[in-house]
């Protein structure tokens, strides 16, 4: 072989061995900005070097919390908390749990969604708890400062409706009127499907088949989607329950909130079944069509989020 095919050569190796190498720094995740997260959340944090993961946390010490007549301290589970972790490149995994009494859930919940952040559950940890606590989880993949600033929001918006009343609200605003005279007809067109009547109410059923322990379950043994209707036509409430997919699940969470519907509860009802399937619960007070109207509008955007 010439020299000069020689030196090609041995250039064309460690040309090839700097792109490899290049690609492989590029693959490595970034440090993780800590100061920066402090500064955002303005909470202090802790970093694990084992897992590489920074936690900023922040206690539930406004509002005392009584569980089985014990008044609990924010050690025992009263405490917010938010991790950050490098994923790939310059993005930023962001997993969190916030502590949040009943009448903040809702609104925290839209401040999340509108900061970019997942919600991904909602229930509750305790029995017998005074007020009742509630627990919502949350978290995000992206820039670390826009994550941050997520999580700074989702607690400026609990320190609001606190600063607005020290203690937390046993009701959702507005009237249920009684007895129930729901009238069937508008709500059937908006959901463009019979309905069931009883006593003044009405409910829709939409069902949903999957896959469990190799048989087909679907809308009898409770994979659907169902809105039940009470009190007047311009004095209504709302109930029901949601099933979907997972990828599912933030469309159906951001309509519903931009529709002024109540989200309840966020978790599942199964093991084991394929595809899996994500359910919420949800509560609406106002006019019946207003809210037939916001139910249908999170079907479109759930079919909408599968195509």
């Amino acid at each position: 072989m010439s020299s000069l095919k020689c030196l090609s050569r041995a250039l064309l190796i460690t040309v090839g061995a700097c792109a490899a190498a290049t690609s492989v720094l590029a693959a490595q995740p970034a440090a993780l900005d800590t100061g920066r997260i402090e500064q955002i959340t303005g909470l202090k944090g802790t970093y694990s070097k084992q897992e590489d993961v920074f936690k900023v946390t922040k206690p539930r010490n406004d509002v005392k919390v009584q569980v089985d007549d014990w008044t609990m301290p924010p050690f025992m589970g009263l405490t917010s908390y938010a991790a950050f972790k490098p994923a790939h490149g310059s993005q930023v995994m962001m997993m969190g749990d916030t502590v949040l009494f009943e009448d903040e859930v809702n609104p925290v919940m839209s401040a999340a969604l509108d900061a970019g952040l997942e919600v991904t559950a909602l229930h509750n940890h305790f029995f017998f708890d005074h007020p009742k606590v509630y627990f919502m989880h949350i978290g995000g993949t992206g820039d670390v400062a826009q994550l941050s600033e997520g999580v700074r929001k989702v607690y400026d918006k609990i320190g609001e409706i606190r600063s607005a009343h020290a203690d937390p609200e046993n009701i959702f605003p507005g009237h249920i009127a009684s007895p129930s005279s729901i009238s069937p007809a508008p709500l059937e067109a908006v959901f463009g499907s019979k309905g069931q009547t009883n006593n003044g109410m009405f409910k829709v059923v939409i069902g949903k088949t999957a896959s469990m322990h190799g048989a087909t379950v679907g809308n009898e043994m409770g994979v659907n989607t169902w809105a039940a209707f009470a009190g007047t036509d311009d004095e209504a409430v709302v109930d029901g329950d949601f099933a979907m997919r997972e990828s599912e699940l933030q469309a159906v969470l951001k309509s519903m909130r931009a529709s002024g519907i109540n989200i309840v509860a966020i978790h599942q009802h199964m093991t084991g079944e394929t595809p899996r399937v994500l359910f919420l619960h949800y509560w609406g007070k106002g006019k019946a069509v207003d809210l037939a109207k916001g139910v249908k509008a999170a079907l479109d955007a759930q079919s909408a989020s599968t195509r």
